[in-house]
């Protein structure tokens, strides 16, 4: 855990993430990688310079047309002090039941973003922390280059003006491999995602071309990071 939030508060001081008496929402998804971007934010709450507030946003996107098991998550919520938010929708049944989307990853994510946007703010919240790690950005910058010949990624921060609200990504110098080892020592609880893509995906191909990549030059997500920051490109 440690390893983890001195990531972290590089990259929020870095990136000027939080600021005095910030409402934060934390998407938690269940997955290993949100899991312990909560867990480490509640920590930080009792040292961090800036105090802030956090509340955690569940987001059922209703896979296989079946509601979520969330109860270890809320178990989470409540040992951590954090108030929390369950909403269910039709994602899953409006991507793979109506449309039947052949590729549905795209749309997929930019619908549970815009309802946890919505999540957000109806629950007070200026900020929203995602759990996105270097893999993660890594991966994002790849898939632009290669299917759009786009140098780019998401940014650490990306201010919402529409909707007043900030996206931050913590764990933006995080590997993930730090999240799974704050989740496995930590023993915190993980729900499995019942996508019926998950693991299937375009993301997982440059997943493994990454780490084929990785064995053959070294640290190459670290390079792409470094890259993005001497080119000040997408906010880094």
């Amino acid at each position: 855990m440690q390893k983890l939030m001195g990531l972290m508060r590089s990259a929020m001081e870095r990136y000027g993430m939080i600021e005095e008496g910030d409402r934060i929402a934390v998407g938690l998804s269940g997955g290993k990688d949100s899991v312990a971007l909560l867990a480490a934010l509640a920590e930080m709450r009792s040292f961090y310079p800036q105090t802030f507030n956090l509340t955690a946003l569940i987001l059922d996107p209703g896979f296989e047309g079946k509601e979520a098991d969330f109860a270890p998550l809320e178990q989470l919520c409540r040992n951590l002090d954090i108030p929390f938010v369950i909403k269910r929708s039709q994602i899953g049944k409006h991507i793979f039941t109506d449309r039947e989307e052949k590729n549905p990853c795209s749309l997929c994510a930019r619908m549970r973003r815009g309802a946890l946007h919505d999540m957000a703010k109806a629950a007070n919240c200026s900020k929203l922390a995602l759990g996105h790690h270097l893999d993660d950005m890594a991966e994002t910058f790849l898939m632009n280059l290669l299917n759009g010949a786009v140098i780019d990624s998401f940014a650490p921060v990306t201010c919402l003006s529409r909707k007043n609200l900030t996206l931050i990504r913590p764990m933006i110098f995080a590997r993930e491999s730090d999240t799974a080892r704050v989740v496995r020592n930590g023993s915190l609880p993980v729900i499995k995602s019942e996508c019926p893509v998950d693991g299937k995906t375009e993301r997982a191909e440059v997943k493994q071309l990454l780490n084929t990549l990785d064995r053959k030059y070294g640290s190459v997500r670290e390079k792409i990071l470094k890259a993005l920051q001497s080119g000040e490109i997408a906010g880094f």
